[in-house]
Formats: structure tokens, sequence, C-alpha cells
């Protein structure tokens, strides 16, 4: 060990120092998470005075005018971000490796150099020609896009000063070192420095940077929690690698809701923006088929349709199995016990497999109702009108309660030509009524089941 330096241990996972290794980490709890680093011993504090220059502003003198957003062009996009891209923001764009996150970047980029703005796409895993062919896939650039392989930060914060971008990209965060830190690339102390640097580098000259995060078997960005935590934005990039589908989801925003999504479609060319999901994740639906039923969820302000698929048969195993896909295994099987002590079905000899069709996941209450009459459709082998749709929050006594935007949700019913809305009877207060349109307002599961078995 070089003189000067001290070994320390970090969690993994949240961040957390220690002099010596532990078990189980006391900031978040987790075990097993501690690695050991080897850092520069530092310098004692109080050596010398710094100079103090700054102070404070008054918020009625704070200049909102450079603060405009440059809109993607990319319209899913944009919504999750908020309306577009804030100058000097930081965004970390997650995702597991092959699901498009270099793509859409890189889409973003070419965007945004069409628009006009300087831009500057750092690589620390591809080669200019590996990023050059992934280019010519999805069109044309021009000369506002430069590229840059590099993985030392020293060097990527001169040039970023030096060309003075308005965007830059840095894909990815664990590829990237600073020589002040002895650890290697990837290292709990590597990425959280890093990241300090690039947000020193947007907030100092307005810069709107990206970064790209590996993450791991969980789904997590990896490297420190308190990542997430130093940027303004973070997406989260969703989907089977091999399906076509893919969903980008803000699980923070600073600047906007984070419970926005955009979907994606993956083809040769690039990602394509599917600006009707509903449509989209309907597509296939069979027809006089038991255990299918369409119900309607929120992602923001944006209603989807989903159609929710169940299978329920008689069990040849003493412990019957359940499976969900989609969406949340312990919220159905509270779902099923309802049904159970509710509706007097006997379903603990039936096995029970419920499943989102389109492989998005959902796991708003206002699909209870969904999964309830799929359920019930399934085990009684009763078919549901194709012009159905149900949403609906289910308690434990049975009673069917009361979802937001009721109104948004029927709308989205009427434009996909539906006819029959089954919805809580609370929520007919903020419905407008409409000829084209039945409504069929239940107020416990009894009556939702007594309508489809009728």
């Amino acid at each position: 060990m070089a003189k000067g330096s001290k070994s320390v241990f970090f969690c993994q996972t949240c961040g957390y120092e220690s002099a010596k290794w532990m078990g189980q980490c006391p900031g978040c709890g987790e075990w097993n998470t501690f690695v050991e680093e080897v850092v520069d011993a530092k310098k004692t504090a109080g050596s010398h005075r710094t100079k103090i220059t700054v102070k404070p502003v008054k918020l009625s003198e704070v200049d909102m005018t450079s603060d405009s957003r440059m809109t993607t062009n990319i319209e899913e996009l944009d919504r999750v971000l908020g309306g577009g891209i804030v100058p000097g923001s930081l965004t970390l764009v997650g995702g597991d490796p092959g699901i498009g996150k270099s793509t859409l970047l890189l889409q973003v980029c070419r965007n945004l150099s069409q628009n006009g703005k300087k831009v500057l796409y750092i690589s620390g895993e591809e080669s200019l020609n590996q990023i050059k062919l992934r280019a010519l896939r999805i069109g044309e650039f021009n000369e506002k896009l430069k590229l840059l392989c590099e993985t030392n930060l020293g060097v990527i914060r001169e040039v970023i000063k030096r060309e003075k971008p308005d965007t830059a990209v840095i894909d990815s965060i664990q590829t990237m070192y600073n020589e002040d830190i002895s650890s290697a690339p990837g290292s709990v102390s590597q990425v959280r420095e890093s990241t300090s640097v690039l947000m020193q580098i947007a907030k100092g000259m307005g810069i709107s940077v990206f970064i790209v995060g590996h993450v791991t078997k969980d789904g997590n960005v990896a490297g420190p929690r308190v990542l997430e935590h130093m940027v303004d934005t973070v997406l989260y990039f969703e989907g089977e690698r091999h399906a076509t589908y893919r969903i980008l989801r803000g699980v923070k925003n600073r600047f906007g809701s984070t419970n926005e999504i955009g979907v994606f479609e993956m083809h040769q060319s690039g990602l394509k923006e599917v600006k009707n999901p509903s449509e989209y994740m309907l597509e296939g639906k069979p027809k006089g088929a038991s255990g299918s039923i369409v119900t309607c969820s929120m992602e923001g302000t944006r209603p989807i349709l989903i159609e929710i698929q169940a299978l329920v048969a008689p069990s040849n195993f003493g412990i019957p199995r359940r499976t969900t896909a989609g969406t949340d295994f312990n919220r159905v099987n509270l779902l099923m016990a309802v049904l159970e002590k509710r509706a007097h079905l006997n379903l603990s000899a039936s096995d029970a497999y419920v499943n989102i069709a389109g492989g998005i996941k959902m796991n708003e209450p206002a699909i209870d109702l969904g999964i309830l009459l799929a359920i019930v459709s399934s085990y009684r082998d009763i078919v549901i009108d194709d012009k159905v749709v149900a949403f609906g929050e289910v308690g434990l006594s049975g009673e069917v309660r009361a979802v937001n935007m009721a109104d948004q949700r029927v709308r989205e019913v009427k434009k996909l030509g539906f006819e029959t809305v089954l919805l809580p009877a609370v929520s007919m207060r903020s419905i407008k009524e409409d000829s084209q349109i039945k409504f069929v307002p239940v107020r416990n599961i009894s009556d939702a089941i007594r309508f489809i078995v009728s």
C-alpha cells in the first residue's frame, strides 16, 4: 500500500464508509455489501482559511429566462422529462444491457444537433467506429454532434470546458475514472466522485448532462444509492430484451412528475414512439375467450388500457400454484382471498395464473376489479363481452372503492370504441354522462360478478 493511503470499506448499496468489514451495513441494513478500497488519506482540515466570495441571492432576483427547456422532438421522452431538457440538469438513465439506452440517447443527440444545439457524445465502452455503425442505422447527423472516446474524467472535463456543448452524454458512468481516486473504475468511490465532478460541470457551466448507468440483477442502478440522490432526474428503461416494446419510466424528477412513462418500439432504424399505447397493448386480444378483460390504469396523466388474462384450473398438487406476470403477486393472493370470503368461490383447490398482456408491469390499485373479474370469468368459464372495460380498487370487505381521474379513463375508453364501463359507484360524481357509453356503477364485487354472469 502506498504511503499516505489507507484501506477502507464501502457499502455497495448506500455508500456507507467503515474502517473495517461488517456483515450487515448500519446505513441500509443490507448484508454482505461491503467491499474494500484503497483511498488517499485526507488532509487535515483547518490548515488554511477559505476566502468567502459568494453571497446569498433574494428569491425575487433569480432569473428564470435562461432555464427554458430544450425539446428533443421525441414526445414520449419530453413527456417523461416534464416538457423537455432543463439546461444545467443532470439525468441518469438506467436499464438492462441491450435494452436501448445508448440508441435512445444517440437519437436525442441527433435531434438536438439538428435543432442547432452543440452536442458532445462521450463513450467509454465503444469505439468511434462502433458508434458510427449505430448512428448510420438511425439517420443523418450534422456537424453539431461531436464524439469522444475517453474514460479519464480529467481529460473529459477539459474537453467539455473547451467545446462548451449545450448537452453532453456520458456512456457509461461505470467506465469513468478520476485520477484523484486510487480505486478501480466502477467502484463505489469512483462512481460517486465521478458523478460529483459531472454535477459540478452541469451546474457550473449550464450544460445538460446525461449519464448512462448499468443496473444490477435486481434492476437497480449499480453503485451507491447516493448516486440517485445526486442527480436531478432518474429514468429507467424497462422491457424484455427480446421483445419489441420499451418503457421509459421516470422514478425521480426535480422538474416534473415522477409518474409519467414513455412507450417505444424497437426497430432496425432505432426506437420509434408509440403514441397510443392503449391500442398497442390490446393488439391480438382474443375474442370469445374466458378469463380475459380490459382495464384502465393511469400512468401519470396518461390513461392506458391493458388486457388482464387469468387462468384458473383444478390443481393436481396438495398446495395450488399461484403465478403472476406484470402485477404484484401478493395483491393477486389478496384479491383471491376476498373472492373466497365475500363471493364464496372455492379457489383453494385451483391453480391460478394472472398475466398482464404485452409484458407491461402495472401495480395501480385501480386494476383490482379487472383482475378479480378475470379470475371469476376463468373459474366459471364465462366469456366477458369484448366491449366491456372495468376499473376500480377492491377493499378487503369486497367493496369497490373510488379511483382518481375517472373522467380521463372514460374518455380513453370511448376513444378506443368500448361501449360499457364497470366503475365504482362513488366515481360517478366526476363522470359526465355520455350517450355512447353505458355506465355500470358497482358498490361491491357481488354487483360486478352479477353483471358478467347475467
